[in-house]
């Protein structure tokens, strides 16, 4: 190797390659298809062109917000990236000055490549081996909007790796860019996309995160902190304890905005000599993050998750709708109504406390819409299960926790779990189809103590009490809960016909064994149906009784009233015929006639203590409190399972149809007694009473002649 000092024209080479592969880059953005050609292939090209007309239209992910019924107060927010896009004219002048001199001073004279730029860069980066970047804004915008639109992990690797094609691709796509939208629309997507660390997604994250305010009123001083995070978040971060970088940074930024003339250079001066002062707010995320306030609306918050990823409107599966959800910036209004809800809470929280095995909940749904007025439940929402006791249930083990004081578990309805047994309650379904079929309220029938079933091969139930013998009536059958009477009714209008009303009606078997006798094959013999051996939740009673209130018109439970796309129009989703409807909106459909409704509610009310507009009760009723604990009509039905393992009532009135349970979820076979029965009872009427204080008395229609026989 010779050791011949270079001469003056030997110490030009490496900068004349310098610039002579400058050159070569500066050809390439100034004719994109040949640079193109030379890299890959004709296709290419098309590829870019097609990626380009994405980018006019491409909206970064945005955060979802959850509303309260007053669709102002934020209860929590779904995101991936916490984003709300801001408009340029809601952000301060300060913050578009500094990130034009932190990330691209020439911005307003390139037209998307900046070749002085890219030139300075390669001849730095050939003295230094650096890696100088030469990406204007525009270009990092294109980088940015094409890894948020990206759908596969192939597609996000090639928008972000380093590449001589990726470069010139995207170099192409910025120039072709600038041609379809102005600059302001440029920086203003920039600043929306940019991420400042924190979990900070755009400049209205980073305003709010780091000085709680909104980016109409960053300062310069702020204004330049922000800006000067997009390069390296980690490493400039302000929340740093000596803020020794993140000052560094900063001022670099403001000296740049006063050779721009920006600032004054006194003014630059005396910003620089202002400390960082940090207002640092951490943004709710999740339905864990609702305010304590507002705790027990988790559990709503968690249906509404659930309800959310079963809707097709927001994709074709679990996993496209949630990402919507967390990247659609949908400003979503529940449907609870705050007086409802409250009532509910109260009255729950009364009856069983929070630290007991035994949960007790319920469910308030609206008649003739769905929408769910209230969810409560004895129980904290919180992932914490820190403090709760091992699990009731021997067979979980020690290190099982029970499912109290906290949880996030949907005892409520709405998720995975099968529910309760429902017992009695589910009298209403035989009944209901016996009344649907032609049979009539005076339907009579000797029931005895014991009643053994030729139809479902001898089974031989009996009913509570020796004092349930006798004639009955559907007002007096239902109004006493007399177990004989309903086998009798179910196999003269059959149990697989019940079995489907009560599909219709919103229920759904969750265990094997419950999918087993309601499986076509199998209904017809399911006698013990009528006795609610089978499992449900307080939601789908609720929302099955809340049909009958309407005259027989079952709407699907719904937990929201209002869903809005990020540009304020209403979420639609479209139908088999083409018409676009909104997702919030009712969704309902008749079931049974209004008639055989009516004629249901007449004996519905036998049970409450309320008196049906036709025929007589017998005597008696299970549940004769109601009435003047409500103080209006309502109608209604217990249930109790074997040895009093659980515990129900459904209630309702013209307005609202609640349901109420109570019961242990870790362990079925630990009974909660027939000292407990009540509870639900008096946690049903008091809530209608409550949430119904100040409203005008509404009364039931009665039925025609024809169906009271």
């Amino acid at each position: 190797m010779s050791n011949r000092p270079l001469t003056a024209a030997g110490r030009l080479v490496p900068l004349l390659r310098a610039g002579l592969i400058a050159g070569i880059v500066i050809a390439a953005v100034a004719y994109p298809l040949v640079a193109l050609t030379g890299l890959g292939a004709k296709a290419t090209a098309h590829a870019v062109e097609q990626k380009t007309r994405v980018l006019k239209t491409a909206m970064p992910a945005e955060t979802s917000y959850v509303y309260a019924p007053d669709g102002k107060t934020v209860l929590t927010m779904f995101y991936e990236e916490y984003r709300q896009y801001t408009k340029l004219s809601d952000m301060s002048p300060n913050i578009l000055q500094a990130i034009v001199a932190a990330e691209d001073n020439r911005f307003y004279q390139h037209h998307g490549v900046d070749p002085k730029g890219v030139a300075r860069a390669f001849v730095s980066n050939a003295r230094s081996g650096g890696s100088q970047g030469a990406s204007t804004l525009t270009m990092q915008y294109v980088r940015m909007a094409l890894r948020d639109s990206a759908t596969t992990p192939k597609e996000v690797q090639e928008a972000t790796q380093q590449t001589s094609l990726r470069k010139v691709k995207e170099m192409r796509m910025a120039l072709d860019l600038e041609k379809e939208i102005s600059k302001d629309q440029i920086l203003e997507r920039y600043l929306n996309s940019a991420y400042f660390g924190h979990r900070a997604y755009g400049i209205y994250a980073a305003s709010e995160i780091f000085f709680s305010k909104t980016p109409k009123n960053l300062t310069p001083v702020e204004a330049a902190t922000l800006a000067g995070l997009v390069k390296s978040p980690s490493e400039y971060d302000p929340a740093d304890s000596d803020q020794k970088e993140a000052t560094g940074r900063r001022n670099y930024v403001l000296d740049r905005m006063s050779q721009l003339g920006y600032l004054s250079p006194d003014s630059a001066t005396a910003a620089k000599s202002e400390p960082i002062r940090l207002k640092l707010t951490t943004p709710p995320h999740d339905c864990a993050a609702v305010s304590e306030k507002y705790n027990s609306w988790g559990f709503a918050c968690d249906y509404l998750k659930n309800w959310w990823s079963a809707q097709p409107a927001f994709g074709a599966n679990r996993l496209e709708r949630m990402d919507k959800l967390r990247r659609g910036g949908y400003r979503i209004v529940l449907s609870l109504d705050p007086k409802i809800q409250a009532a509910a809470e109260k009255n729950v929280g009364a009856k069983e406390a929070t630290g007991s095995p035994f949960a007790n909940g319920i469910v308030v749904s609206e008649p003739g819409t769905g929408r769910v007025k209230a969810m409560a439940v004895n129980r904290t929402y919180s992932l914490d299960l820190a403090e709760n006791p091992p699990s009731s249930n021997p067979e979980a083990g020690p290190k099982v926790k029970a499912n109290y004081p906290n949880t996030v578990a949907p005892l409520l309805g709405g998720g995975d779990l099968a529910g309760y047994q429902a017992g009695s309650t589910f009298k209403m379904f035989p009944m209901l189809a016996a009344l649907d079929s032609g049979m009539t309220l005076s339907t009579s029938f000797n029931a005895p103590y014991r009643y053994r079933s030729e139809v479902y091969d001898g089974w031989a139930p009996s009913n509570a009490s020796g004092a349930m013998s006798g004639q009955q009536t559907m007002w007096s059958g239902f109004g006493k809960s007399v177990n004989t009477y309903f086998v009798w009714l179910e196999e003269k209008v059959g149990a697989d016909r019940a079995v489907r009303l009560a599909e219709q009606l919103g229920l759904r078997w969750r265990t094997d064994v419950d999918r087993d006798h309601a499986s076509p094959d199998k209904a017809k013999k399911w006698g013990a149906f009528t006795l609610g051996v089978s499992d449900a939740t307080p939601l789908e009673m609720a929302n099955a009784y809340a049909a009958i209130a309407a005259d027989g018109r079952y709407c699907e439970a719904i937990p929201v009233q209002a869903i809005m796309n990020r540009d304020g129009t209403p979420a639609t989703y479209a139908t088999p015929g083409g018409i676009h409807r909104e997702v919030a909106k009712p969704r309902c459909r008749q079931v049974v006639s209004a008639d055989a409704a009516r004629a249901a509610t007449d004996a519905a009310r036998c049970p409450t203590g309320d008196t049906p507009a036709r025929g007589s009760c017998g005597g008696w009723s299970t549940a004769d409190s109601v009435r003047g604990t409500v103080g209006r009509p309502v109608a209604g039905k217990t249930g109790t399972t074997d040895s009093t393992r659980s515990a129900w009532f459904v209630g309702y009135t013209p307005e609202l149809a609640a349901a109420s349970f109570i019961s242990d979820p870790d362990n079925p076979f630990n009974a909660v007694g027939d000292g407990q029965s009540q509870i639900p009872i008096a946690a049903v009427a008091e809530t209608l009473r409550d949430g119904l204080k100040g409203t005008p008395t509404r009364q039931f229609t009665p039925p025609s002649d024809a169906i009271v026989g």
